[in-house]
């Protein structure tokens, strides 16, 4: 055990201000921490305006102040002071103040602002704790919000000699904010940890993650983490860098050998960073972390893929009856929780099964993605891990979860059909348009449709022919206030127009959580039992629909790899006579698509039928024993001689613009424009790297233009910001996009948008990878670029498709202020694409 050294919070910060020479610079003209002073300040007054605005799970919004923020028109209000709504009536800014913890709580506060003016005597970094509000600007900067009330917002602010505005939007009807003076230029935030259990027996290093804030105006490259325990040997971590003026949730190892009847070991973090004389300790923190027998429940932690952040998972594992071995290959159980619950409570609603493990996945977050998206990510990235660590039977693999993770189930269900054996939704909701009201476009111009488009793959309905693959037990309360039971019964009333293998049982008078047994329910459990996925080799029939090939292409031993009109649905019935080695395959929307081999004896050609056209016998396909089919020029259909090029949109890169995060994605912003357009693509990287790691529990590298490096970053998605004018990687990662976005324009193929107010999202292929993206936040001018300042694409059923053009009337006019839409076809390309344009 080596002893942290503790160091007083002023010495600390005076070591590494002296040595901020040896962190590059980077963002914009932030200015440099300066020291403390002043004291902590808490908001017990502010002014309220009430929702002005016209909100919900859609791509735009209307927002009278934002438009003004946008025109660079907003002024901070006085009281009395009004605002004109989209409706044209009048709300008025009057004060509210706080209760004695704090609280602002107001019927203003349901959507709408608060503004806060602090006054500070001189330039100084202050810590922002705030919970209740969706986002803030600071100073006309955006920063990241505490929607749910968490308390783990805490981000270094820069507050500037004089009067200082924080404008909030709120969300829920009450506000708490107040401003603490830093501890050190970094340190830890104290709260938000990932973190497993120790596991008696294994002997390797976990990982764990906790916040890290840097309350600098540089980028901290070389920060480590030592833990130290009297229990696990010393374990020190360099972390990765810091971006100015943010938090970052960074991973380090910890762990060993803990003694078999240890139940809890007591961590000692220390952080450390260098000085001109040295590394030296900034930061100490201690954490108790338990320690759990191999058979009892258990969290884990993992790298996750997506952006190599870290996430947990918990675990109810199998206790076979008394006197039984374990099965070679048990079953599997993954289990989604609903909203607001951890993993690690999910799991413990479990008795432990005699048959199998229970697996619950995180979503992210206990509100998270609401199991789409990158919550659907997750629970994929969950499930393959432990197929392969838990070694089940993968046709004994099934899906269950409770409310939100009851719609879940159905929706990760319907979207990866081929997955499970049998599903089992509790108290779940169908789509966000049934249970969240979600808005439905009911004038279907051109762009309403490309944008209907893009949220395709939440519509349960749409892709419902998927419950065909398994057999689903339906449990639901029949007085849940919460998830209404006309949920499960809209779902009971279409599966009986042709699914032949469900259950339903509604509780006579339960509500939505009726304790454990409402997930813990025998009959389901019985349900399953009964149902295994059938071996491919007597699979001769397969149906199978997708939204899109990047979220959902496989079912059996058939792929849909490319769709005509993408977004719309894609759809095949295929039939094989393993006798005669000939496919039947009818296709709609379907532009690509593959058959697997691997479950047929080889060398002897095929027979394909597709859509009633019969293609000449196709050869034992050699090497990834894969028959490739495409539509010619002309619709017709012709047998591959290998497999497509990968420049090509296919299931390992598609559209549209939300699938550029993912691949451990990258935020890149410009340092090659003006200060102004060089402070908003710093604050906006810095902005949605906080928003993802608030809603998605996220770790995003947020690196300047002049640093990127492709070769270190190779294969990893590119989340670009700015325009070709202000970024220095445009040219590299987008000179032949055949979207181009300058100061004053915004081409798309041969048609120019001009005026230095324009928003632009899209994304293309990143020309130097097989299988990254680069997804593109830019604008034709300062205006253009604060107007995607508040774009909810992290919000989950909110969609863009591949390319979107917005003009600052959006925020007046909705939906008509967007200027184009679409999608780029198959090479990519505008010409072959499917575009929408507003006159």
């Amino acid at each position: 055990m080596r002893q942290l050294i503790r160091v007083p919070r002023l010495a600390a910060f005076a070591l590494l201000i002296a040595a901020l020479g040896t962190f590059p610079a980077r963002g914009g003209d932030e200015v440099e921490a300066t020291g403390t002073g002043g004291g902590d300040q808490t908001m017990t007054q502010a002014l309220l305006l009430p929702r002005v605005g016209r909100y919900g799970r859609a791509p735009v919004h209307l927002d009278p102040v934002e438009a003004q923020i946008v025109a660079g028109a907003w002024m901070p209000p006085a009281e009395g002071d009004t605002v004109e709504t989209a409706e044209g009536e009048e709300r008025t800014w009057s004060p509210g103040e706080a209760d004695e913890n704090g609280w602002l709580s107001n019927r203003a506060l349901r959507g709408g602002y608060a503004y806060w003016a602090v006054e500070s005597d001189s330039e100084r970094v202050m810590i922002l704790e705030a919970s209740g509000h969706r986002m803030v600007y600071v100073n006309g900067v955006p920063r990241g919000g505490d929607v749910y009330s968490t308390g783990w917002t805490r981000l270094p602010v820069q507050l500037k000699r004089g009067t200082n505005h924080f404008l909030f939007t709120s969300a829920r009807g009450r506000l708490r904010a107040k401003l603490t003076e830093p501890k050190a230029p970094a340190f830890f935030s104290g709260i938000d940890h990932t973190m497993p259990d120790l596991i008696v027996g294994e002997d390797e290093p976990v990982v764990g993650a906790v916040i890290v804030l840097n309350a600098t105006g540089r980028v901290i490259n070389d920060l480590r983490i030592t833990a130290d325990s009297p229990d696990l040997p010393v374990q020190e971590t360099t972390l990765p860098p810091i971006a100015p003026m943010t938090c970052r949730k960074v991973p380090f190892q910890f762990g060993g050998a803990v003694p078999p009847d240890t139940t809890e070991c007591t961590l000692q973090l220390e952080l450390s960073g260098l000085v001109a004389s040295g590394r030296r300790p900034l930061d100490t923190m201690e954490l108790k972390v338990a320690v759990r027998g191999i058979e009892d429940r258990q969290k884990r932690t993992f790298i996750s893929d997506i952006d190599g952040s870290v996430q947990y998972y918990a675990v109810t594992p199998m206790h076979p009856p008394a006197g039984d071995e374990e099965p070679d290959q048990p079953a599997l159980f993954l289990t989604l929780h609903g909203a607001g619950v951890e993993a690690s409570g999910q799991a413990a609603a479990y008795s432990h099964q005699d048959w199998g493990h229970v697996v619950a996945a995180t979503n992210r977050r206990p509100y998270g993605f609401d199991w789409e998206e990158w919550g659907r990510m997750d629970a994929v990235e969950v499930l393959e891990l432990n197929q392969q660590r838990l070694k089940v039977d993968l046709d004994r693999t099934y899906l269950t979860g409770h409310s939100m993770g009851g719609h879940g189930t159905w929706q990760v269900g319907v979207t990866l059909p081929d997955r499970f054996a049998a599903i089992a939704p509790s108290a779940g909701w169908v789509s966000f348009r049934s249970y969240a009201g979600a808005p439905e476009f009911e004038k279907l111009t051109g762009i309403e449709q490309i944008l209907n488009r893009a949220v395709r793959p939440s519509d349960t309905l749409a892709l419902s022919r998927n419950f065909l693959h398994y057999g689903i037990y339906i449990l639901h309360g029949e007085k849940d206030d919460n998830v209404p039971a006309s949920e499960a019964r809209t779902m009971v009333k279409h599966l009986a127009d042709y699914h032949d293998d469900f259950a339903f049982y509604l509780r006579p008078g339960a509500g939505h959580w009726w304790g454990n047994r409402c997930v813990d329910w025998p009959p389901l459990f019985e349900f399953l039992a009964r149902h295994e996925r059938p071996a491919i080799e007597s699979v001769n029939h397969v149906e199978f629909v997708t939204a899109n090939p990047a979220i959902s292409a496989h079912a059996r031993w058939l792929s849909i790899e490319a769709q005509v009109e993408h977004g719309e649905i894609s759809s095949v019935v295929a039939d094989l006579d393993r006798e005669s080695r000939r496919f039947s395959i009818r296709t709609e929307n379907v532009a690509r698509l593959s058959l697997q081999m691997n479950h047929l004896p080889p060398d002897e050609p095929m027979v394909v039928v597709i859509d009633e056209q019969e293609l000449a016998p196709i050869d034992w396909p050699a090497g990834d024993e894969v028959i490739w089919l495409a539509r010619d020029a002309a619709g017709e259909w012709k047998s591959l001689d290998g497999r497509p090029s990968s420049a090509l949109k296919g299931p390992h890169r598609y559209g549209p613009f939300k699938n550029a995060f993912r691949n451990r994605m990258v935020f890149v912003y410009g340092t090659n424009g003006t200060d102004e357009e060089n402070r908003w693509s710093y604050g906006k990287a810095r902005y949605d790297a906080e928003t993802f790691w608030y809603r998605g529990n996220g770790a995003v590298d947020v690196v300047a233009d002049v640093d990127f490096d492709a070769d270190r970053d190779k294969d990893r998605a590119v989340i670009l910001y700015g325009n070709a004018d202000t970024n220095g990687a445009w040219n590299a990662l987008l000179g032949d996009s055949p979207v181009q976005v300058r100061r004053g324009e915004i081409t798309i193929g041969d048609r120019a948008l001009a005026g230095d107010d324009l928003a632009c999202l899209f994304l293309q292929p990143r020309p130097d990878s097989d299988v990254a993206s680069v997804g593109v936040v830019t604008g034709s001018g300062v205006a253009g670029l604060r107007l995607t300042d508040r774009l909810p694409y992290f919000v989950s059923g909110v969609g863009y498709p591949d390319c979107i053009v917005l003009g600052p009337d959006v925020l007046s006019k909705g939906r008509e202020g967007i200027r184009a839409a679409g999608y780029f076809g198959q090479d990519w390309s505008v010409e072959s694409g499917d575009f929408a344009w507003r006159d």
